[in-house]
């Protein structure tokens, strides 16, 4: 997200913020990025994003915005196709909202790439709770990956067959539509009407919704089943060439057993034990015990939804203090280090080379 931008509650739920010295710190090698922008098949627009990848400079700090990104515009990449990993933000968030991840991940040889969703991002949620948002975002993870695959320069870094997924909340959930994994939107209706009033973060928009339905003569029965009619109507959801997904604190509640289980790729899942955004119950600890491929899971005790948002600079620390402020107990920076290393983990046994 960028400064001096008006936000809601909701954009700040999602929203990432990076401490550029815990970035800088955690990389072990040169990291270089460059800015790319990919054809949306969904709304027709162009996303802007960027990858990074190891390269042959030392490591340096470059400000973009309000972020400090631990890698060199421009630097040269190192040769030799590596494992590809694209990040896929939370609702109101941005393509450099996760830039701490990816950079440690290129520092430690991968290359990562990232994306914008349109329509829901830091200056347009206006897709949100339509299909071309709860849809359309996988869509647009594989149209990031084509690209990358089609293009004469960063397809001779990638290994085409070692492919992965990172996300948080929307992102999380973005990330388990990749591997498989089959939403029913009808579960959104007796779990916002029992939670209107506690979990207005994802019961919000009840009220915006019931309008939408009754603009086209519908129900709120009939509005969800159109949704779920019209979701897969740019595409499928689920990539087979994404091998494995590293899905933080994930919307999930509108996934069931069935939705669940036809996940068929790993899955690390992480989320925090008190989030009262995403209430674990209804969301990851709801989903974990039928995700068949679980390759890991870590719940941070004591932890909010806000955990996983990157520890805050001291200005936004003033601006945000909701969001920047956890329990006693809780060492966001030392959390987020551990988040890096548990994904850098995931990722080289889920996407190691294929033997020869």
């Amino acid at each position: 997200m960028r400064p001096n931008r008006a936000r809601t509650t909701w954009q700040w739920l999602f929203a990432l913020f990076l401490l550029p010295s815990v970035a800088l710190a955690q990389a072990t090698g040169g990291v270089g990025f460059q800015a790319i922008e990919t054809h949306d098949p969904v709304t027709g627009a162009e996303m802007p994003g960027y990858v990074f990848y190891p390269a042959t400079t030392a490591a340096s700090v470059t400000w973009r915005g309000p972020y400090a990104v631990a890698a060199s515009l421009g630097a040269p990449p190192l040769p030799g196709a590596k494992p590809l990993v694209v990040i896929s933000h939370g609702n109101g968030g941005s393509d450099l909202g996760h830039h701490d991840l990816a950079t440690y991940l290129a520092g430690h040889g991968f290359v990562v790439a990232t994306l914008e969703h349109p329509k829901d991002n830091f200056h347009d949620q206006s897709g949100v709770g339509h299909a071309e948002v709860l849809g359309g975002r996988a869509v647009q993870v594989s149209a990031t990956i084509s690209m990358l695959l089609a293009d004469p320069h960063w397809k001779a870094l990638i290994d085409p067959s070692r492919i992965g997924v990172a996300g948080f909340s929307a992102g999380g959930y973005t990330s388990l539509l990749l591997v498989g994994a089959v939403p029913r939107f009808q579960r959104f209706l007796p779990y916002c009407r029992k939670h209107r009033s506690d979990d207005p973060a994802v019961c919000g928009h009840m009220d915006d919704m019931q309008a939408e339905a009754a603009r086209h003569g519908q129900t709120l029965e009939q509005f969800a089943a159109s949704l779920q009619h019209d979701y897969t109507r740019w595409g499928p959801t689920a990539d087979p060439r994404v091998k494995a997904a590293f899905a933080m604190a994930p919307l999930s509640l509108i996934f069931d057993q069935a939705g669940t289980a036809a996940i068929d790729r790993p899955v690390f899942l992480y989320y925090g034990s008190d989030d009262h955004v995403l209430l674990p119950a209804d969301n990851a600890a709801h989903i974990r015990p039928w995700i068949k491929p679980l390759a890991g899971v870590k719940v941070v005790a004591g932890a909010d939804h806000w955990v996983f948002l990157a520890p805050c600079s001291p200005a936004l620390a003033q601006e945000a203090k909701d969001i920047c402020s956890d329990p006693p107990g809780i060492d966001r920076a030392k959390l987020h280090a551990q988040i890096d290393a548990d994904a850098l983990t995931f990722f080289r046994q889920s996407l190691a080379a294929p033997a020869h």
